[in-house]
């Protein structure tokens, strides 16, 4: 009967540990930082800058071919910055997780691009355009096309994709939704791709080569950085928030990337109404 109870709270016991040391690890070590390759230049200069704080931060890269949403929620990270609040809320619906926004960094405005034509009026009927293909961007994506003129999206529109959701298309355009990651490349065979800033810088596009792109004020695609809820009241979350958000990280954003990146700080509060957006449309 002791050794029965013995083992029993020795169980206990180590699932209490190992859930203390889940909630105590980012008092104990550095901030781990999921990112991805589009904005390793600011993270490494927040990095520095953070020493100089007594912020100890370590970053960690992913691949496309892996979710920093997934890496979050599994503990391997403590926050991440990849995404925009609509991917988010995308990610939590399907996933029914609770990440949540703990501050706002930048857009990254989606931009039209091609490598035949010189402006949207060129585009001719029929031609096929390569579009991001998770919901949200792909609704992001079906927004700036409409604001485009190439077509119109239904009137009940609530920011998702997919195709859908196109109330009219007058040029009969072929919408391919694809990995974001491969629009670039199949901009040479398409001639027409939507491809979201980040993705564009890395393969050498800058904003003034769109044809059209998004204006800053496309709430719903502000970037963010995220962590679980449990631990968005954090102080050494808030101090990272605050390093980020800073006349001097503005400034390096904005040398640093020629303005394709438009730092955004916000109050979480006006974050939040993001959807209204799609109501004004």
């Amino acid at each position: 009967m002791y050794r029965k109870l013995f083992s029993v709270f020795f169980i206990v016991l180590l699932v209490v540990i190992g859930c203390s040391k889940g909630n105590a690890s980012i008092e104990e070590g550095p901030i781990k930082v999921g990112i991805r390759s589009s904005e390793l230049r600011t993270w490494e200069y927040l990095e520095e800058r953070a020493k100089e704080e007594g912020l100890d931060i370590e970053l960690v890269h992913f691949s496309s071919t892996y979710d920093p949403n997934e890496a979050l929620l599994d503990g391997e990270i403590d926050v991440n910055a990849f995404q925009h609040v609509a991917f988010l809320d995308t990610f939590n619906e399907k996933t029914a997780s609770d990440i949540v926004p703990i501050g706002t960094t930048i857009i990254a405005p989606l931009g039209i691009y091609s490598s035949k034509y010189e402006s949207i009026e060129e585009i001719p009927e029929g031609s096929q355009i390569a579009i991001p293909n998770d919901s949200s961007n792909l609704g992001r994506a079906l927004l700036l096309l409409q604001e485009a003129g190439l077509i119109t999206v239904k009137d009940d529109f609530d920011g998702l994709g997919g195709e859908d959701k196109v109330k009219d298309n007058p040029k009969k355009l072929e919408l391919i939704p694809m990995d974001s990651f491969n629009t670039p490349r199949a901009m040479e065979d398409t001639g027409v791709s939507v491809i979201g800033n980040g993705i564009a810088v890395e393969a050498g596009l800058t904003l003034k080569d769109a044809l059209l792109h998004e204006s800053e004020t496309a709430k719903p695609y502000i970037n963010i950085i995220a962590a679980k809820s449990e631990h968005k009241e954090n102080e050494k979350l808030k101090q990272l928030v605050a390093l980020y958000q800073t006349d001097e990280t503005k400034k390096f954003i904005e040398e640093t990337y020629d303005g394709n990146y438009i730092p955004t700080f916000i109050t979480l509060e006006e974050l939040s109404t993001y959807k209204k957006t799609y109501s004004s449309k």
